[in-house]
């Protein structure tokens, strides 16, 4: 297998540059839809060809797990194709099936199998199961490999019961949910317990530091880690230990890192150790090695979740020759966009060009001038979502060729979804809403989940406790108190009492039985998790533990329900065996769920339309997208009013969301919007008024007609059409905060804050027994009073 030079023929010049890059350190800033993937995946096939190295030395990081298969499934086809010229001197789409999968499973053994390529969680979960043995934490906690991977159910559940149960604290001062977001972001900074105390010494600090260090007790007891720990134990094991340092070190000798601008402190740390062995820029060797990041600086929405973009900004200094934009060789832009038509990539640039922070690039389109981008003033969220339905009716009915998955609805939150659902259902519209954990977070899946759990791993005391008396045994809340305060007395986990028939009927009480019949189920499933397949182990559960049977007795349209999700989670777990390249065992299926989301299930093209929230869009494209609820306080959101750096994030991700869109692009807000059951006038947001004039065509309801229909009002319009927008500016008025003005609607009132400058400020007002409404005073006609 060679690559020619033909192979390349077809990347752009500078894809080139990033894919023929060997060793040293490359920054590749990607604009939204310039190939990014395309300059990925040829570089993991140029090394491989052109500088012989072992598919084994590269570790590929990604975003997703969705974009790990996807970018697997490139490299494969890649190499089929190869492989078809020189083997059989034809095209490989023109060979017949079964040759075409006896390439595919030729390159899959000698290149595919031994490629490191997932998710960072994904990929160090691997290695710790090979060296987490290795490692003590400093409060001598150990874990072995067997361990479990609490999701963030799991952790929340855990730290509710310390913080109302163990330390007996008020969950209104020390909100579980509020602490375990507090423990996320400290591990997210490589923070443990001590080093969080010493950062935050206040009384809340010092508390909230002992949460976290009997939540880190917990999961050790458990034989378990948190998501945040599979980055932050690596980090540390290979901090104090330089020999297990060294294996990874020398194994990994190029490293690639897609979605760069979306990684935290502790991922650059793992980055940077596995890169460099943690040693001094001036001792850093880059024979035969590489670390090469793919990533857009003006894409990275992701800080509540402690991304850190300026990782990517500061890549020059920290790995680069730190030369300018245009001298430098250890940087290349990627700024063709192959996604979107002229208008939409217009419009993405003029918005993204009043942030600050970032690399100055400019999307340049390979496509047509396309559609002016469609801007509609609403009355309220109702009759936006009969607009954004109608026009999705319409343009379907229109074009033969489009189906209901070429739309996409995107919005800031998730509550903005319900008046687009119940259109939709009105009007017998497919849809699916995109986010979360939904399907493993139904209560019969964790069930199940939780008696495979405990069969892979016996320390598991959580998923005990969830299962022991379900369905029912009549195991009482008194028996597992006392076989579990025994197991904390005495220092062992509540297997080990469980396991052992003595002490269960010492103090099972009546009891004892049930207690002793379902820990022999378990422990003989224990002894063949090595032996059987995941789905067998699976279907012993069902059969014996009498789960399926208790549901099928309450013969309720509920219960067939769950009973249909069990259904689907054993045809998950034949996919997974069907699909896993490395590891089709009990723990390997247990792992790829806890690490699962929402983002690696969307297929793209399904007939359905896809509602999402902005951040869930993230690496979506759709050939028609509606931007949504472009109000003030919504999108941008309240909290980044006064906060410069928290605005330029909202931007990015108005950006995120304009750049989804191939073909047409719909931007809307309401004219007022219910809040909390009260209606509430909005004001545009300010990013519409970052577009240029020249692309947007302005619709709005000439006349309105309400019906109601089963209880429901809705509102129909007789649309005209105007070519450019709205409402004349008044007068410039310089506003100042401690102005008293007049409203025609809200009466008096006093400026307490002014947002944005010249023609497009607007400004908080504060009305006597109203409270604080933000108002834009063009459209509002404020009066001054003096």
């Amino acid at each position: 297998m060679t690559t020619t030079t033909d192979s390349l023929s077809h990347l752009n010049p500078h894809q080139r540059r990033a894919v023929e890059h060997f060793c040293g350190p490359l920054l590749v800033v990607a604009g939204a839809g310039s190939g990014k993937t395309r300059a990925l995946t040829y570089r993991i096939a140029n090394l491989i060809t052109e500088h012989k190295v072992n598919p084994e030395n590269i570790l590929a990081v990604t975003f997703t797990n969705k974009a790990a298969r996807e970018m697997k499934e490139r490299i494969q086809k890649l190499f089929a194709e190869q492989m078809a010229l020189s083997e059989y001197g034809e095209r490989y789409d023109l060979l017949p099936e079964y040759d075409q999968v006896k390439l595919r499973s030729k390159v899959y053994k000698l290149v595919i199998k031994d490629l490191w390529c997932g998710t960072f969680h994904s990929l160090l979960s691997r290695i710790l199961r090979f060296d987490i043995e290795k490692y003590q934490d400093e409060n001598g906690r150990a874990w072995k490999k067997n361990f479990s991977i609490f999701d963030e159910s799991d952790a929340q559940s855990l730290v509710k019961e310390i913080v109302t149960k163990q330390l007996n604290l008020s969950d209104k001062k020390f909100n579980p949910r509020s602490v375990r977001y507090t423990i996320s972001n400290a591990k997210n900074q490589g923070l443990s317990p001590k080093d969080y105390e010493k950062e935050e010494p206040n009384y809340k600090g010092r508390v909230i530091a002992e949460v976290y260090n009997c939540y880190q007790d917990r999961l050790a007891a458990n034989n378990a880690l948190d998501f945040d720990d599979l980055i932050l134990v690596p980090v540390r094991l290979f901090q104090q230990n330089e020999q297990v340092l060294g294996y990874w070190h020398n194994k990994f000798r190029h490293i690639l890192v897609d979605e760069y601008q979306d990684t935290n402190r502790t991922q650059y740390q793992l980055i940077s150790l596995l890169a460099t062995y943690g040693e001094q820029k001036s001792h850093w060797k880059w024979q035969n090695r590489s670390v090469f990041v793919v990533g857009d600086a003006d894409q990275s929405i992701y800080s509540f979740r402690m991304a850190d973009f300026t990782i990517l900004l500061d890549f020059q200094q920290d790995f680069g020759d730190g030369l300018d934009d245009d001298d430098t060789r250890s940087m290349v832009k990627l700024e063709e966009n192959y996604r979107s038509c002229e208008n939409i990539l217009q419009a993405a640039n003029h918005l993204i060009e009043n942030n600050t922070q970032r690399i100055d690039k400019v999307l340049k389109a390979t496509r047509g001038e396309g559609e002016q981008i469609f801007y509609f003033k609403a009355d309220d969220e109702v009759a936006e979502a009969n607009f954004v339905i109608n026009k999705i009716r319409s343009l379907e009915k229109e074009n033969p060729d489009i189906n209901w998955g070429n739309f996409s609805i995107l919005y800031r939150t998730n509550a903005q979804s319900r008046p687009f659902e119940d259109m939709l259902v009105r009007n017998g519209i497919p849809y699916t809403v995109v986010g979360g954990l939904k399907f493993y977070d139904r209560k019969e899946i964790k069930d199940v989940l939780g008696y495979l759990r405990a069969i892979a791993n016996p320390a598991d005391t959580v998923s005990l406790l969830r299962v022991i008396n379900t369905p029912r045994r009549g195991i009482g809340k008194a028996t597992i108190e006392n076989l579990t305060n025994a197991a904390q007395e005495l220092g062992v986990s509540l297997w080990e009492i469980l396991s052992d028939e003595t002490s269960v009927n010492t103090l099972g009480g009546r009891s004892a039985k049930s207690v002793n019949n379902f820990a022999k189920m378990i422990g003989r499933l224990q002894q063949e998790v090595e032996n059987l397949p995941a789905s067998e182990i699976l279907q012993t559960v069902l059969d014996e533990s009498g789960y399926v049977q208790d549901l099928h007795k309450q013969g309720n349209d509920e219960a067939e329900d769950r009973i249909r999700n069990v259904g689907e989670l054993y045809n998950a777990v034949r996919q997974y065996e069907e699909e896993a390249e490395q590891d089709a065992s009990l723990a390997g299926f247990l792992a790829s769920t806890a690490l699962s989301s929402d983002l690696d299930n969307v297929k793209e093209g399904q007939s359905a339309v896809s509602l999402m929230t902005l951040h869930s869009s993230k690496g979506l494209e759709f050939p028609v997208v509606f931007l949504v609820g472009l109000e003030q306080g919504l999108f941008p959101n309240y909290r980044s009013m006064n906060d410069p750096a928290s605005l330029e994030e909202e931007r990015r991700l108005c950006y995120v969301g304009i750049t989804r869109a191939q073909e047409r692009l719909f931007l809307s807000h309401a004219r007022e919007r219910r809040l909390y059951g009260t209606r509430e006038p909005a004001v545009r947001s300010q990013f519409l008024d970052e577009l240029p004039r020249e692309l947007l065509a302005t619709q709005y309801p000439r006349s309105v007609t309400y019906t109601n229909t089963g209880g429901r009002t809705s509102a129909s319009y007789n649309n005209g059409f105007e070519s450019t927008s709205s409402s004349k500016p008044t007068a410039n008025v310089n506003w100042q905060v401690g102005d008293k003005v007049m409203h025609k609607s809200f009466g008096a009132g006093e400026i307490t804050h002014i947002f944005g400058g010249g023609n497009k400020v607007s400004v908080a007002i504060k009305f006597p027994g109203l409270g604080q409404k933000i108002i834009d005073p063009r459209v509002a006609q404020l009066q001054k009073m003096e």
